[in-house]
């Protein structure tokens, strides 16, 4: 039978690029609001491409071997992408939890049999555990040198989302495809924000080979939606990160702001008064970085030069993974 699948693997992609009319229309917003809407791939977010694309380079190359297990940090999607992907195929999978992980997300891990590591199952400090209160934040993040450290001590093998080029590859083969079919090659500004930088670069490299003209517009936290010891307690925008006005050292090999053409500072609460705005609109149940994103791309389409363009939005994930967070209990 035809319309049958027969993996989730094939249902990674060919997610719908859909127009906020009601939306634009109550924000005032004189462009063309495309919401490519990435919940609909097969656990509910964007990551599911990346985290496809870079098992598959790591089986290639011969990295994995049969009932070994795969190591990640993560802030939540990429982990349940991959341990979706590892289920289906006999991998075991440890997970570095990023601070500010909903509990939704981390329980997802848990459901798809991951196990959660501490900074301290990364240093030896004491032996690894199984996290049994995965509603907990760990005390600090594990670094990529323990983690690595960690990878060498077991013979596991570090995925390292931030540094793996077969992320931002997904993105060039698939999602940038993807966008300039739906639109018929009229898309003239990419807002989307970034955590390892891998979406964004991959799909605005795609872009761009395709119309050079491509303005990408990139959504950062503002200062004060970020955990900094002079915000120790800030609501921030889960798995996003600044690429402006960073140091150096801060940057990823994709997370940098060379491959955009300007950026857009979201508070956490505009993010959130967003997502209200757009669900009452559209019915669109959005995650935080998504109507962070789309908060940015109405000030880029309130722009009187900006009227009548196609401003395409990344929108990563649904709201499902955030009921458990302040945007969806304050009101």
């Amino acid at each position: 039978m035809a319309g049958l699948v027969h993996s989730i693997e094939e249902l990674v992609g060919h997610t719908p690029l859909m127009e906020l009319d009601r939306f634009e229309r109550q924000q005032q917003c004189g462009a063309h609001l495309l919401a490519k809407l990435e919940f609909f791939n097969p656990t509910g977010s964007v990551k599911d491409r990346a985290a496809l694309s870079m098992l598959n380079a790591a089986e290639e190359a011969g990295l994995l071997k049969p009932g070994g297990t795969i190591v990640e940090q993560t802030s939540g999607n990429t982990g349940i992408g991959l341990a979706a992907f590892a289920a289906e195929r006999g991998y075991k999978l440890d997970i570095f939890l990023e601070r500010g992980a909903s509990l939704e997300r981390r329980l997802m891990l848990l459901a798809y049999g991951a196990r959660l590591l501490d900074y301290k199952d990364a240093t030896g400090e004491r032996p690894e555990t199984k996290r049994t209160h995965p509603w907990q934040e760990p005390e600090r993040e594990a670094t990529l040198d323990e983690i690595a450290a960690y990878c060498r001590r077991t013979g596991a093998y570090f995925n390292n989302q931030a540094a793996n080029p077969a992320n931002p590859e997904a993105h060039y083969r698939t999602t940038g495809p993807e966008i300039w079919q739906d639109t018929e090659g009229h898309v003239d500004i990419l807002v989307c924000m970034a955590g390892t930088g891998g979406t964004g670069f991959g799909t605005a490299s795609y872009l761009r080979s395709r119309n050079p003209n491509l303005q990408v517009v990139l959504v950062q936290p503002h200062p004060d939606s970020r955990l900094t010891p002079e915000h120790p307690d800030a609501q921030i925008i889960d798995g996003v990160l600044p690429a402006y006005d960073v140091p150096e050292s801060a940057l990823s090999d994709y997370l940098r702001p060379d491959w955009s053409d300007a950026c857009i500072n979201v508070r956490t609460e505009e993010a959130y008064e967003t997502a209200h705005e757009v669900l009452r609109a559209e019915g669109l149940f959005l995650g935080t970085s998504a109507a962070a994103a789309l908060h940015a791309a109405v000030q880029v389409g309130r722009r009187p030069e900006n009227q009548g363009k196609n401003i395409v939005v990344i929108v990563p994930d649904n709201g499902m993974k955030y009921l458990s967070t302040p945007m969806y209990r304050q009101k």
